[in-house]
Protein backbone atom coordinates (compact mmCIF):
# COMPACT_ATOMS: atom_id res chain seq x y z
CA UNK A 1 0.00 0.00 0.00
CA UNK A 2 1.15 3.81 -0.74
CA UNK A 3 1.43 6.41 1.92
CA UNK A 4 -0.92 8.58 0.69
CA UNK A 5 -3.27 5.59 0.78
CA UNK A 6 -2.30 5.27 4.85
CA UNK A 7 -2.95 8.97 5.47
CA UNK A 8 -6.69 8.26 3.81
CA UNK A 9 -7.31 6.00 6.26
CA UNK A 10 -6.05 7.59 9.49
CA UNK A 11 -8.27 10.36 7.90
CA UNK A 12 -11.26 8.06 8.06
CA UNK A 13 -13.76 7.88 11.40
CA UNK A 14 -13.11 5.00 13.76
CA UNK A 15 -16.85 3.89 12.82
CA UNK A 16 -16.05 3.65 9.19
CA UNK A 17 -12.73 2.08 10.05
CA UNK A 18 -14.05 -0.79 11.82
CA UNK A 19 -16.55 -1.60 8.97
CA UNK A 20 -13.56 -1.31 6.15
CA UNK A 21 -12.70 -5.11 6.63
CA UNK A 22 -16.53 -6.18 6.02
CA UNK A 23 -16.69 -4.03 2.72
CA UNK A 24 -13.46 -5.71 1.64
CA UNK A 25 -14.46 -9.17 1.81
CA UNK A 26 -18.15 -9.11 0.05
CA UNK A 27 -16.00 -7.31 -2.90
CA UNK A 28 -13.79 -10.27 -2.71
CA UNK A 29 -16.50 -12.63 -2.51
CA UNK A 30 -18.75 -10.58 -5.50
CA UNK A 31 -18.39 -12.62 -8.99
CA UNK A 32 -17.86 -10.33 -11.95
CA UNK A 33 -20.29 -9.69 -15.06
CA UNK A 34 -20.65 -12.87 -17.40
CA UNK A 35 -19.33 -12.06 -21.05
CA UNK A 36 -21.42 -12.46 -23.24
CA UNK A 37 -20.63 -15.41 -26.05
CA UNK A 38 -19.37 -14.67 -29.05
CA UNK A 39 -21.77 -16.02 -31.75
CA UNK A 40 -19.74 -19.10 -33.43
CA UNK A 41 -18.15 -17.90 -37.27
CA UNK A 42 -19.49 -20.67 -39.52
CA UNK A 43 -18.87 -20.47 -43.71
CA UNK A 44 -21.78 -19.95 -45.59
CA UNK A 45 -22.73 -19.39 -49.31
CA UNK A 46 -25.99 -17.70 -50.59
CA UNK A 47 -28.00 -19.97 -52.76
CA UNK A 48 -28.34 -19.37 -56.26
CA UNK A 49 -30.89 -21.10 -58.21
CA UNK A 50 -30.49 -22.20 -61.82
CA UNK A 51 -32.27 -23.36 -64.80
CA UNK A 52 -32.84 -26.50 -64.59
CA UNK A 53 -33.02 -27.13 -68.87
CA UNK A 54 -29.70 -26.33 -69.33
CA UNK A 55 -27.55 -29.25 -68.52
CA UNK A 56 -26.96 -31.99 -66.79
CA UNK A 57 -23.08 -32.72 -64.99
CA UNK A 58 -22.35 -36.41 -64.15
CA UNK A 59 -19.22 -38.19 -64.09
CA UNK A 60 -17.84 -40.27 -67.39
CA UNK A 61 -15.37 -42.75 -68.09
CA UNK A 62 -14.03 -43.56 -71.65
CA UNK A 63 -15.01 -47.05 -73.05
CA UNK A 64 -14.28 -48.95 -76.21
CA UNK A 65 -18.10 -49.12 -78.10
CA UNK A 66 -17.20 -52.83 -78.88
CA UNK A 67 -15.82 -55.08 -76.57
CA UNK A 68 -15.49 -59.47 -77.83
CA UNK A 69 -14.56 -61.80 -75.39
CA UNK A 70 -11.52 -64.10 -77.08
CA UNK A 71 -11.79 -67.87 -76.76
CA UNK A 72 -10.69 -70.56 -77.81
CA UNK A 73 -13.08 -73.08 -79.83
CA UNK A 74 -12.15 -76.27 -77.85
CA UNK A 75 -11.14 -77.35 -75.04
CA UNK A 76 -7.31 -77.65 -73.71
CA UNK A 77 -4.21 -76.87 -71.75
CA UNK A 78 -3.14 -73.00 -72.56
CA UNK A 79 0.20 -73.78 -73.44
CA UNK A 80 1.22 -70.09 -74.67
CA UNK A 81 0.17 -66.63 -74.16
CA UNK A 82 1.81 -64.01 -76.45
CA UNK A 83 -0.05 -60.48 -75.78
CA UNK A 84 -0.96 -59.08 -72.16
CA UNK A 85 -3.40 -56.83 -70.47
CA UNK A 86 -3.06 -53.09 -72.75
CA UNK A 87 -1.56 -54.63 -75.72
CA UNK A 88 -2.34 -53.37 -78.91
CA UNK A 89 -3.20 -56.39 -81.50
CA UNK A 90 -3.66 -56.46 -85.17
CA UNK A 91 -5.95 -58.42 -87.21
CA UNK A 92 -5.00 -61.95 -87.63
CA UNK A 93 -1.92 -61.50 -84.90
CA UNK A 94 -1.67 -64.67 -83.00
CA UNK A 95 -2.69 -64.18 -78.94
CA UNK A 96 -2.66 -67.84 -77.60
CA UNK A 97 -1.86 -71.16 -78.37
CA UNK A 98 -3.59 -74.42 -76.58
CA UNK A 99 -1.32 -77.62 -76.09
CA UNK A 100 -1.47 -79.33 -79.93
CA UNK A 101 -0.59 -82.98 -78.99
CA UNK A 102 -4.48 -84.10 -78.94
CA UNK A 103 -5.11 -82.46 -81.61
CA UNK A 104 -2.21 -83.44 -83.89
CA UNK A 105 -3.12 -86.77 -83.36
CA UNK A 106 -6.51 -86.62 -83.86
CA UNK A 107 -5.88 -84.93 -87.27
CA UNK A 108 -3.39 -87.32 -88.28
CA UNK A 109 -5.81 -90.37 -87.54
CA UNK A 110 -8.09 -88.57 -89.59
CA UNK A 111 -5.76 -88.28 -92.48
CA UNK A 112 -4.83 -91.74 -92.42
CA UNK A 113 -8.74 -93.18 -92.53
CA UNK A 114 -8.77 -90.38 -95.55
CA UNK A 115 -5.94 -92.08 -97.24
CA UNK A 116 -7.83 -95.66 -96.47
CA UNK A 117 -11.25 -94.62 -98.52
CA UNK A 118 -9.25 -93.10 -101.25
CA UNK A 119 -7.98 -96.08 -101.93
CA UNK A 120 -11.08 -97.82 -101.26
CA UNK A 121 -12.85 -96.11 -103.38
CA UNK A 122 -9.96 -96.31 -106.39
CA UNK A 123 -10.73 -100.10 -105.58
CA UNK A 124 -14.18 -99.90 -106.32
CA UNK A 125 -14.02 -97.62 -109.25
CA UNK A 126 -11.87 -100.06 -111.24
CA UNK A 127 -13.87 -102.65 -110.38
CA UNK A 128 -16.83 -101.12 -111.31
CA UNK A 129 -15.14 -100.12 -115.07
CA UNK A 130 -14.09 -103.78 -115.39
CA UNK A 131 -17.64 -104.74 -114.81
CA UNK A 132 -19.81 -102.07 -116.91
CA UNK A 133 -16.78 -103.39 -120.17
CA UNK A 134 -17.90 -106.88 -119.29
CA UNK A 135 -21.39 -106.59 -118.72
CA UNK A 136 -21.46 -104.36 -122.12
CA UNK A 137 -19.62 -107.86 -123.87
CA UNK A 138 -22.85 -110.31 -121.88
CA UNK A 139 -19.55 -111.92 -119.79
CA UNK A 140 -21.13 -111.11 -116.68
CA UNK A 141 -24.48 -111.16 -115.04
CA UNK A 142 -26.51 -108.16 -114.81
CA UNK A 143 -26.82 -109.03 -110.97
CA UNK A 144 -22.78 -108.63 -110.89
CA UNK A 145 -22.59 -105.63 -111.94
CA UNK A 146 -25.38 -104.30 -109.67
CA UNK A 147 -22.89 -105.28 -106.84
CA UNK A 148 -20.13 -103.46 -108.14
CA UNK A 149 -22.50 -100.60 -108.44
CA UNK A 150 -23.46 -100.41 -104.55
CA UNK A 151 -20.04 -101.17 -103.85
CA UNK A 152 -18.54 -98.17 -105.54
CA UNK A 153 -21.24 -96.09 -104.21
CA UNK A 154 -20.17 -97.40 -100.57
CA UNK A 155 -16.90 -96.30 -101.27
CA UNK A 156 -17.19 -92.71 -102.40
CA UNK A 157 -19.91 -92.43 -99.42
CA UNK A 158 -16.88 -93.56 -97.25
CA UNK A 159 -14.30 -91.00 -98.84
CA UNK A 160 -16.71 -88.25 -98.01
CA UNK A 161 -17.41 -88.89 -94.73
CA UNK A 162 -13.50 -89.47 -94.37
CA UNK A 163 -13.21 -86.26 -95.88
CA UNK A 164 -15.46 -84.66 -93.72
CA UNK A 165 -14.00 -85.98 -90.24
CA UNK A 166 -10.53 -84.89 -91.86
CA UNK A 167 -11.74 -81.32 -92.35
CA UNK A 168 -12.74 -80.79 -89.00
CA UNK A 169 -9.70 -82.61 -87.40
CA UNK A 170 -7.89 -80.01 -89.41
CA UNK A 171 -9.60 -77.62 -88.03
CA UNK A 172 -9.92 -78.94 -84.41
CA UNK A 173 -6.17 -78.88 -84.56
CA UNK A 174 -6.05 -74.81 -85.76
CA UNK A 175 -8.59 -73.75 -83.05
CA UNK A 176 -5.39 -74.53 -80.68
CA UNK A 177 -4.28 -70.89 -81.72
CA UNK A 178 -6.22 -68.30 -80.81
CA UNK A 179 -5.66 -65.27 -83.23
CA UNK A 180 -7.87 -61.60 -83.27
CA UNK A 181 -9.90 -61.28 -85.59
CA UNK A 182 -9.62 -57.44 -85.42
CA UNK A 183 -7.29 -54.38 -84.58
CA UNK A 184 -7.83 -53.27 -80.70
CA UNK A 185 -6.21 -53.34 -77.18
CA UNK A 186 -6.77 -56.23 -75.35
CA UNK A 187 -8.91 -54.55 -72.18
CA UNK A 188 -8.98 -57.72 -69.74
CA UNK A 189 -7.18 -61.18 -69.65
CA UNK A 190 -8.92 -63.47 -67.54
CA UNK A 191 -6.82 -67.20 -68.08
CA UNK A 192 -2.98 -68.11 -66.88
CA UNK A 193 -1.29 -70.26 -68.75
CA UNK A 194 -1.03 -74.07 -67.31
CA UNK A 195 -4.99 -73.01 -66.84
CA UNK A 196 -7.04 -76.01 -68.43
CA UNK A 197 -9.77 -74.50 -70.39
CA UNK A 198 -13.54 -75.65 -71.78
CA UNK A 199 -13.97 -74.38 -74.88
CA UNK A 200 -15.52 -71.04 -75.27
CA UNK A 201 -14.11 -69.45 -71.77
CA UNK A 202 -12.17 -65.99 -71.87
CA UNK A 203 -8.89 -65.92 -72.36
CA UNK A 204 -8.81 -61.97 -73.09
CA UNK A 205 -11.08 -59.21 -73.85
CA UNK A 206 -10.80 -57.25 -76.71
CA UNK A 207 -11.71 -53.64 -77.00
CA UNK A 208 -11.78 -53.02 -81.08
CA UNK A 209 -10.22 -50.39 -82.25
CA UNK A 210 -11.69 -46.71 -83.41
CA UNK A 211 -15.20 -46.07 -82.33
CA UNK A 212 -15.39 -45.02 -78.19
CA UNK A 213 -18.33 -44.31 -76.10
CA UNK A 214 -18.42 -42.02 -73.13
CA UNK A 215 -20.23 -43.62 -69.95
CA UNK A 216 -21.81 -42.29 -67.35
CA UNK A 217 -25.25 -43.32 -64.83
CA UNK A 218 -28.05 -40.97 -64.53
CA UNK A 219 -30.23 -41.50 -61.38
CA UNK A 220 -33.91 -42.28 -61.63
CA UNK A 221 -34.64 -38.29 -61.26
CA UNK A 222 -32.07 -37.37 -64.50
CA UNK A 223 -32.55 -39.92 -66.90
CA UNK A 224 -36.32 -38.60 -67.77
CA UNK A 225 -34.45 -35.38 -68.80
CA UNK A 226 -32.36 -37.64 -71.47
CA UNK A 227 -33.42 -37.73 -74.73
CA UNK A 228 -31.13 -39.73 -77.35
CA UNK A 229 -29.55 -37.51 -79.92
CA UNK A 230 -28.92 -34.50 -76.94
CA UNK A 231 -25.75 -32.62 -77.52
CA UNK A 232 -23.19 -33.41 -74.88
CA UNK A 233 -19.54 -32.07 -73.80
CA UNK A 234 -17.11 -33.97 -72.73
CA UNK A 235 -14.09 -32.95 -70.06
CA UNK A 236 -11.11 -35.58 -69.32
CA UNK A 237 -8.97 -34.95 -65.91
CA UNK A 238 -5.98 -36.11 -68.30
CA UNK A 239 -6.74 -33.42 -70.98
CA UNK A 240 -7.06 -30.15 -69.04
CA UNK A 241 -8.17 -27.19 -71.18
CA UNK A 242 -9.76 -29.46 -73.75
CA UNK A 243 -13.47 -30.12 -74.46
CA UNK A 244 -15.38 -32.50 -76.72
CA UNK A 245 -18.21 -32.43 -78.40
CA UNK A 246 -20.75 -35.36 -78.66
CA UNK A 247 -24.38 -36.76 -78.73
CA UNK A 248 -26.28 -39.47 -76.81
CA UNK A 249 -26.34 -42.67 -78.13
CA UNK A 250 -28.12 -44.90 -75.93
CA UNK A 251 -29.85 -44.92 -72.39
CA UNK A 252 -30.36 -47.99 -71.00
CA UNK A 253 -34.11 -49.23 -70.48
CA UNK A 254 -33.32 -50.87 -67.19
CA UNK A 255 -32.01 -49.96 -64.49
CA UNK A 256 -28.78 -51.37 -62.76
CA UNK A 257 -29.45 -53.84 -60.13
CA UNK A 258 -27.17 -52.78 -57.52
CA UNK A 259 -26.89 -49.17 -57.89
CA UNK A 260 -30.22 -48.52 -59.28
CA UNK A 261 -28.94 -46.27 -62.08
CA UNK A 262 -29.16 -45.61 -65.51
CA UNK A 263 -26.27 -46.43 -68.33
CA UNK A 264 -25.75 -43.39 -70.51
CA UNK A 265 -23.63 -43.28 -73.59
CA UNK A 266 -22.38 -40.50 -75.34
CA UNK A 267 -20.46 -41.03 -78.60
CA UNK A 268 -17.90 -38.47 -79.70
CA UNK A 269 -18.52 -36.70 -83.23
CA UNK A 270 -14.78 -36.71 -84.02
CA UNK A 271 -12.45 -39.16 -82.77
CA UNK A 272 -9.06 -38.37 -81.18
CA UNK A 273 -6.25 -40.38 -80.82
CA UNK A 274 -5.53 -38.13 -77.87
CA UNK A 275 -8.67 -39.53 -75.72
CA UNK A 276 -7.75 -42.96 -74.52
CA UNK A 277 -9.87 -45.89 -72.85
CA UNK A 278 -10.09 -45.63 -68.88
CA UNK A 279 -10.25 -41.60 -68.96
CA UNK A 280 -12.29 -40.48 -66.41
CA UNK A 281 -13.93 -36.82 -66.09
CA UNK A 282 -17.41 -34.88 -67.07
CA UNK A 283 -20.12 -34.91 -69.19
CA UNK A 284 -22.18 -32.29 -69.67
CA UNK A 285 -25.87 -33.31 -71.08
CA UNK A 286 -27.94 -30.99 -72.39
CA UNK A 287 -31.38 -31.60 -70.61
CA UNK A 288 -34.21 -31.85 -73.05
CA UNK A 289 -36.96 -31.45 -70.55
CA UNK A 290 -38.13 -27.78 -70.84
CA UNK A 291 -40.79 -28.20 -68.34
CA UNK A 292 -37.85 -28.90 -65.31
CA UNK A 293 -38.28 -26.63 -62.30
CA UNK A 294 -34.95 -24.55 -61.76
CA UNK A 295 -32.12 -26.44 -59.89
CA UNK A 296 -29.96 -25.00 -56.73
CA UNK A 297 -26.53 -25.79 -56.98
CA UNK A 298 -24.51 -26.14 -53.80
CA UNK A 299 -20.69 -27.49 -53.06
CA UNK A 300 -20.58 -31.04 -52.09
CA UNK A 301 -19.53 -30.26 -48.78
CA UNK A 302 -22.21 -28.68 -47.51
CA UNK A 303 -24.42 -31.80 -47.51
CA UNK A 304 -25.32 -33.13 -44.10
CA UNK A 305 -28.21 -36.07 -43.22
CA UNK A 306 -31.32 -36.10 -41.05
CA UNK A 307 -31.75 -39.29 -40.35
CA UNK A 308 -30.98 -40.95 -43.73
CA UNK A 309 -32.20 -38.24 -45.77
CA UNK A 310 -30.22 -35.48 -47.11
CA UNK A 311 -30.55 -32.33 -45.39
CA UNK A 312 -28.33 -28.41 -44.93
CA UNK A 313 -27.80 -26.35 -42.37
CA UNK A 314 -29.53 -22.85 -43.06
CA UNK A 315 -29.03 -19.96 -41.51
CA UNK A 316 -31.75 -17.95 -40.21
CA UNK A 317 -32.47 -14.28 -40.10
CA UNK A 318 -32.63 -14.59 -36.27
CA UNK A 319 -28.34 -16.06 -36.92
CA UNK A 320 -29.40 -19.16 -35.72
CA UNK A 321 -28.70 -22.46 -37.56
CA UNK A 322 -31.78 -25.10 -38.41
CA UNK A 323 -31.26 -28.01 -40.06
CA UNK A 324 -33.45 -28.60 -42.98
CA UNK A 325 -34.26 -31.42 -45.21
CA UNK A 326 -33.88 -31.31 -49.33
CA UNK A 327 -34.19 -33.39 -51.88
CA UNK A 328 -31.41 -34.15 -54.09
CA UNK A 329 -31.49 -34.39 -57.95
CA UNK A 330 -28.27 -34.93 -58.60
CA UNK A 331 -24.37 -35.55 -57.15
CA UNK A 332 -21.74 -33.90 -58.86
CA UNK A 333 -18.35 -34.97 -58.34
CA UNK A 334 -17.96 -31.15 -56.47
CA UNK A 335 -21.29 -30.61 -56.48
CA UNK A 336 -25.04 -31.36 -55.45
CA UNK A 337 -28.19 -29.92 -56.83
CA UNK A 338 -31.03 -29.18 -55.38
CA UNK A 339 -34.99 -29.27 -56.62
CA UNK A 340 -36.37 -28.34 -53.04
CA UNK A 341 -35.76 -27.60 -49.69
CA UNK A 342 -33.47 -24.38 -49.83
CA UNK A 343 -35.08 -20.75 -51.58
CA UNK A 344 -33.01 -18.50 -53.71
CA UNK A 345 -31.05 -15.91 -51.42
CA UNK A 346 -30.68 -18.17 -48.40
CA UNK A 347 -27.50 -18.54 -46.37
CA UNK A 348 -26.35 -22.31 -46.56
CA UNK A 349 -23.44 -23.52 -44.29
CA UNK A 350 -20.35 -24.86 -46.43
CA UNK A 351 -18.14 -25.96 -44.06
CA UNK A 352 -17.31 -28.01 -40.68
CA UNK A 353 -21.48 -29.24 -41.09
CA UNK A 354 -20.48 -32.21 -39.00
CA UNK A 355 -19.53 -29.88 -35.62
CA UNK A 356 -22.65 -27.68 -35.62
CA UNK A 357 -26.16 -28.06 -33.76
CA UNK A 358 -29.78 -26.91 -34.37
CA UNK A 359 -30.26 -23.82 -32.57
CA UNK A 360 -26.69 -22.84 -31.90
CA UNK A 361 -26.16 -18.88 -32.59
CA UNK A 362 -23.35 -18.54 -35.31
CA UNK A 363 -22.18 -15.40 -37.58
CA UNK A 364 -22.21 -16.61 -41.21
CA UNK A 365 -18.79 -15.27 -43.38
CA UNK A 366 -17.77 -15.52 -46.66
CA UNK A 367 -15.27 -18.39 -47.47
CA UNK A 368 -11.45 -17.42 -47.29
CA UNK A 369 -10.87 -18.46 -50.40
CA UNK A 370 -13.56 -18.57 -52.82
CA UNK A 371 -11.95 -20.54 -56.24
CA UNK A 372 -12.33 -23.15 -53.71
CA UNK A 373 -16.30 -23.33 -54.13
CA UNK A 374 -16.15 -22.65 -57.37
CA UNK A 375 -19.25 -24.90 -59.75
Amino acid sequence: MTLAFHLRLRSLPARALSMLPLVLLIAACSKPEPVPDTPREVVVLQARQRQGAQMLRLPAEVQSRFVTAMSFRVAGKLAQRRVHLGDKVRKGQLLARLDPVDADYNAASARADLDSARQHLDAAAKQLKRDTEQAGENLISAQQLEQSQDAHAAAQAQFKAAQARAGVAGNQRNYTELVADRDGVISAEQANTGDVLAAGQPVYSLAWAGAVDVITDAAEGQVARIRAGAPATVTLAALPGRSFNGRVREISPAADAQSRTYRVKVTLEQADPAVLLGMSGEVLIANQDTSAAPLTVLPATALFHQGDKPALWIVRSDGQLELRPVTVAAYGERSISLTQGVAAGEQVVVQGVHTLTAGEKVKPIAPLHAEDFAL
